[in-house]
């Protein structure tokens, strides 16, 4: 619900009471993700969970949370007897949990904090069958880092030993900013009731980075394109006349000497830095630091002579083998790019195929389910 949490604060704001459904687990084709939600207040829907597929039946299972208040899950899919009626005939299953928020619950002020940027976390304990009651409490915690979790209103709280678990899975997926499913094992905890527990844990965090080191033509095209795909872009470059806020609108300009702001701005695994330069006085060094970084992308611009150049400097320099395979370098994929705003596109799908794990290869080479599942993104990060 993080995804449509400023047009659920506008509705909860005017004291309606919303019955939420998220989609919490993706098997196979489907045409949105896990996280994606919609809501019901009994009239009016907010959002979408597959475009329009199975909206209809999920408003059924909001109005039965909304006269009782129960949180409950359903599945859809093409396998299903119903799967026609609800129109989800893309080939994927779509599971849904539905539970109510009202005006006074905890929850909200989660919402509100990830609508400020916050990182947030909220984790639900789901039934083990659709429609089957919760065992353990319910449903929602909104957790943020470093602090207990809230239960909402009227809700029992987690049992100890759930909670030190779910701590643990909270962490995680804050650390890699990926919402997903996972089923924490009791290990014969001392009053557990079942031997393990499913679990959703849908997070907020900022934005990935992409910071880029020259301000030339091809990070004009790139700094956008990256906004488009909802990066906060850095551009750096020391002359004035070019790393302008007229050039560049809507990202962070930063007028320095790049190896100064790579050495002080902090770069971790969700940052992809591209140097674009051919600046010698700092192309290697700002390359060698990047790498020295747990930044999760590191490219660089040039010919395969450039490139040839910018390897042996970086070995010079004392930089290892290990952190030179790292290099992205001539950036981007082979896609036949020419013009600075095709360079951009080549340059982020090898950013996105780095960040997922994936492969770059075009998808009639592969086999296996188109989107990755959370687990997989999880484990290659």
């Amino acid at each position: 619900m993080l995804e449509i949490a400023d047009r659920l604060l506008t509705a909860l704001d005017a004291g309606r009471t919303l019955a939420v459904g998220t989609v919490v687990r993706v098997d196979g084709s489907a045409p949105r993700t896990v996280g994606t939600s919609m809501a019901y207040d009994g009239t009016t829907v907010i959002g979408t969970v597959a475009g329009g597929c199975v909206e209809a039946a999920v408003v059924e299972v909001c109005e039965r949370v909304l006269g009782d208040g129960r949180a409950r899950t359903a599945t859809y899919g093409v396998s299903d007897e119903t799967a026609f009626s609800v129109g989800l005939t893309c080939g994927g299953r779509l599971r849904v949990h539905v539970q109510r928020v009202a005006p006074g619950d905890p929850l909200v002020e989660r919402l509100r904090a990830a609508v400020r940027g916050e990182a947030v976390a909220l984790a639900s304990v789901l039934p083990a069958d659709d429609d089957a009651p919760g065992e353990l409490g319910s449903s929602v915690r909104g957790v943020d880092p470093g602090r207990d979790g809230d239960p909402p209103a009227g809700a029992a709280q987690l049992p100890s030993w759930l909670a030190r678990r779910l701590d643990v899975e909270v962490a995680a997926r804050l650390a890699s900013g990926r919402t997903g499913t996972a089923t924490l094992a009791c290990d014969g905890a001392a009053g557990a009731p079942v031997d393990a527990v499913e679990v959703f844990v849908e997070v907020a965090v900022a934005p990935p980075r992409l910071v880029v080191v020259g301000a030339m033509d091809f990070s004009v095209a790139l700094a956008a394109a990256g906004r488009l795909l909802g990066y906060r872009v850095t551009v750096c470059d020391p002359r004035p006349l070019f790393a302008t806020a007229e050039r560049f609108p809507g990202v962070e300009v930063v007028r320095a000497w790049p190896t100064a702001y790579l050495r002080g701005t902090a770069l971790d695994g969700r940052t992809a830095v591209c140097v674009l330069s051919h600046d010698a006085r700092f192309d290697t060094e700002a390359v060698a630091l990047a790498l020295a970084s747990p930044a999760g992308y590191v490219g660089a611009m040039g010919s395969r002579r450039t490139h040839e150049r910018r390897v042996a400097e970086l070995r010079a320099r004392g930089v290892g083998e290990d952190a030179i395979a790292r290099l992205r370098s001539p950036i981007g994929l082979d896609v036949g790019a020419s013009t600075p705003q095709e360079t951009a596109v080549a340059i982020l799908a090898e950013v996105l195929a780095v960040r997922s794990g994936a492969s770059g290869e075009p998808l009639r080479a592969t086999s296996g389910p188109i989107h990755r599942t959370t687990a997989e993104a999880l484990a290659h990060a």
